[in-house]
């Protein structure tokens, strides 16, 4: 059973794929999320290329149910940027039920990207990144506070 971040980074794509797959939608998340960039998953510099990720650029979201958006925090300041509607809708990757993060409507920058995401354990979502339709790359944000 995966619990944390750490543990996916150590997965293969077939296996990050497969538990996207068999893993319900979740509860939306609320409150500030910690984030972990996916690259190269499974590979030995998978690790360093998600410190690498975090300190240089994105560090998670912050989500608010309430609006039903969130806002990215980037950079080592934790700065507030790039905001998302999130809803629940169909997967591009299988069709089934998913957390959509649309950037569509909220960003210029990020107007071409859609992540989905659901709960692969409590308070861990395994996500994906898609640039159109063309799907990137993978990461997770664990909850870390209301």
């Amino acid at each position: 059973m995966v619990s944390t971040a750490s543990a996916l980074l150590q997965m293969s794509q077939d296996e990050l794929d497969t538990l996207f797959r068999d893993s319900p939608p979740g509860a939306f998340p609320a409150g500030d999320t910690a984030g972990t960039a996916i690259v190269a998953p499974g590979s030995s510099v998978a690790g360093l290329k998600a410190r690498l990720v975090r300190w240089l650029a994105w560090r998670g979201k912050v989500f608010d149910p309430g609006r039903g958006t969130l806002v990215n925090k980037i950079t080592p300041l934790n700065i507030g940027a790039i905001t998302a509607k999130v809803y629940l809708a169909q997967s591009w990757f299988d069709g089934k039920d998913a957390i959509i993060l649309d950037y569509s409507r909220t960003s210029f920058l990020a107007r071409r990207v859609r992540d989905e995401i659901r709960e692969v354990a409590p308070g861990l979502y395994l996500g994906q990144v898609y640039w159109g339709r063309r799907r990137l790359i993978n990461f997770a944000l664990t909850v870390t506070g209301q």
